[in-house]
């Protein structure tokens, strides 16, 4: 069976059915995980009513000891326990939409999703939307089982839930349905643009019902410039350069995971580290929200820019490697927020005119566009996290298609792709990129 197009087909109620039931199920599983999210960190750190930033500033130096030794202990315990309750192998979106027809372990990988909430929660520098991407996949998948579509739906189904838990962890239904295209299914023709239209869509719906319908980030109203074009020539490369680095670093350290018992030492010598250098340094605890708002504002110190820019990527590849669940989608954008911001200051210098936070914005969408490989994706993710993005999408466009440009021409590889292998990515880039 094929992707039916249209309502006046036989096998048509089925399929949209699916889509209408993935799409539900997904936004009240983003909404939940959500709210166990900032139950955990408002619990943990006595953060209630601010955000995880300000809470660690306050907090003393033993908590954040305490607090992520626990978060590392969970890590380890929790992933021996999910293996344990599931003896299917542990597959990855990616891979299981590419060459598993969409098919996931489902309780081994919403048991990962709950490890991932909590321990982001605690301040693991990963993101929070892997686990509402995750659920939604599994929901995509089981409704599949359900109705026995085809594995050619199947997977267009998997790619479109997934995408749904990221519209709905962020309100995004437009970026979130481009983003199960583009990075995920890798193609976006008609009759694959509705269904994810309509999952989004229906998500993010659902999740305002017990969500604030407002943007993550909260910037000025900034216009573009002709210096912010030139500037974004200049930095396009150096981004998409930098992004291949970042992109086989992510590669390099999920490759070399601990496995079997090695988990509980790794992510407990890890995380407890991490709770150390938070004490000097609180910005690098959880997803990277906070130090991206402030970078997209202007409040960010060039000193403090530059030791952000080694230490948080250092953070984030820590968490990754110990065998710490979690996305790389907002630690990605904060990462390109510190090095655009950073590479602003000396422009700003030599050509007087730009807004400071424009540069972190610029540079966020353009190293997340470079490291997922998804350059509309990426310039409607931010468009719609921010609330605007007009006044200045021209500099957005160039820098993103430089970025990209430069990074896909060097590297195959996404950081959606860490886990394929070589043999996998190559054969993935050809279904992708027919010659």
């Amino acid at each position: 069976m094929v992707i039916p197009p249209i309502l006046a087909r036989r096998d048509a109620a089925g399929f949209w059915l699916t889509v209408l039931l993935t799409g539900i199920g997904t936004g009240l599983g983003a909404s939940a995980l959500t709210e166990l999210l900032e139950l955990v960190q408002h619990t943990l750190w006595s953060g209630n009513g601010i955000d995880l930033l300000q809470a660690a500033c306050r907090a003393a130096a033993w908590k954040h000891l305490v607090i992520l030794l626990g978060a590392g202990l969970l890590t380890g315990a929790g992933q021996l326990l999910v293996v344990r309750l599931s003896a299917a192998n542990s597959i990855d979106i990616t891979a299981a939409i590419w060459f598993h027809a969409g098919r996931l372990p489902t309780l081994r990988t919403l048991g990962s999703a709950m490890l991932s909430i909590l321990v982001v929660g605690m301040g693991a520098s990963l993101g929070r939307e892997g686990a509402p991407k995750q659920t939604g996949a599994v929901i995509a998948n089981v409704m599949s089982d359900r109705v026995r579509l085809s594995d050619e739906q199947r997977r267009l189904l998997v790619a479109c839930g997934s995408g749904a838990g990221m519209a709905a962890a962020y309100g995004v239904p437009l970026g979130g349905a481009l983003f199960a295209l583009e990075v995920l299914r890798g193609e976006r023709a008609l009759r694959f643009v509705l269904p994810a239209l309509l999952t989004s869509l229906i998500a993010t719906g659902v999740s305002w019902a017990f969500l604030p319908n407002a943007p993550t980030y909260l910037i000025p109203p900034y216009t573009g410039t002709l210096g912010s074009m030139v500037w974004a020539l200049l930095a396009g490369p150096i981004i998409g350069l930098a992004s291949v680095g970042y992109v086989r670093a992510v590669a390099w350290v999920d490759h070399h995971r601990p496995s079997g018992p090695r988990r509980l030492a790794a992510s407990a010598i890890t995380l407890t580290l991490l709770g150390a250098i938070s004490i000097v340094f609180p910005q690098l605890l959880g997803n990277g929200r906070d130090i991206a708002q402030l970078a997209f504002t202007g409040q960010v110190a060039p000193l403090l820019l530059l030791s952000l820019l080694l230490l948080k990527p250092a953070a984030t590849l820590l968490c990754l490697g110990s065998g710490t669940p979690g996305g790389l989608f907002t630690p990605s954008l904060a990462i390109g927020a510190l090095l655009g911001g950073l590479l602003g200051v000396p422009f700003a210098h030599a050509w007087p005119g730009t807004a400071p936070g424009l540069f972190a914005v610029l540079g966020a969408t353009a190293l997340l566009a470079a490291t997922t490989q998804g350059p509309l994706s990426a310039t409607v993710l931010m468009m719609e996290l921010t609330g605007q993005a007009r006044a200045f999408i021209v500099p957005m466009l160039l820098i993103v298609a430089l970025a990209t440009l430069i990074a896909r021409t060097i590297e195959p590889r996404s950081i959606y792709d860490a886990r394929l292998s070589d043999a996998e990515v190559l054969k993935r880039q050809r279904q992708r990129d027919p010659v």
